[in-house]
């Protein structure tokens, strides 16, 4: 099926529904920094993208161990700038995730970086293959971000109820 469409349609495609998936998650993080954050709102994201991997059932989106490799690695680094510009604000109805001017910036980086990616790599690495490593990359790095997310979660809900209690 993906064999028969042009690979140029398929990147630019591709470019166009990860821009506006860039902008869906913008959106939705502005929103979510309205209510309070729960472990729940935290753990579901990775789990729901988790179903993404069902891609790897078709040959065209299967990836060489060593690119697996490669992505996570990416990912994970990727991660680690989310993990230092994600914190939290204790607020009297509960903890918010505290709102980054640095998030919006992180996230447009990762979306160019994504894209000129995307532009060199796509002359040497079928268009499949590669949508399946920035899968990989992409869950590389929500995976540990999430993590180290609910780490400071269940830190700053520890010392809320201390705090509680000392009252």
């Amino acid at each position: 099926m993906f064999t028969k469409i042009p690979p140029v349609y398929l990147i630019i495609g591709s470019t166009a529904i990860a821009l506006f998936m860039g902008i869906m998650a913008l959106i939705v993080r502005t929103k979510a920094a309205k209510k309070p954050v729960t472990a729940k709102k935290i753990i579901l994201p990775p789990l729901f993208m988790s179903t993404g991997a069902l891609m790897f059932l078709f040959e065209e989106f299967r990836v060489a161990p060593l690119q697996i490799v490669e992505a996570l690695i990416v990912g994970t680094l990727f991660s680690i700038i989310l993990i230092k510009t994600t914190n939290f604000v204790q607020k009297e109805d509960g903890i918010y995730v505290k709102q980054s001017k640095a998030f919006l910036f992180i996230l447009l980086g990762l979306l160019i970086v994504r894209l000129v990616g995307k532009l060199l790599l796509s002359s040497t690495i079928d268009v499949g293959e590669l949508g399946g490593m920035f899968w990989i990359l992409a869950f590389g790095m929500i995976v540990p971000w999430r993590i180290g997310m609910l780490n400071k979660y269940y830190k700053m809900s520890k010392e809320s109820k201390l705090t509680a209690k000392a009252k």
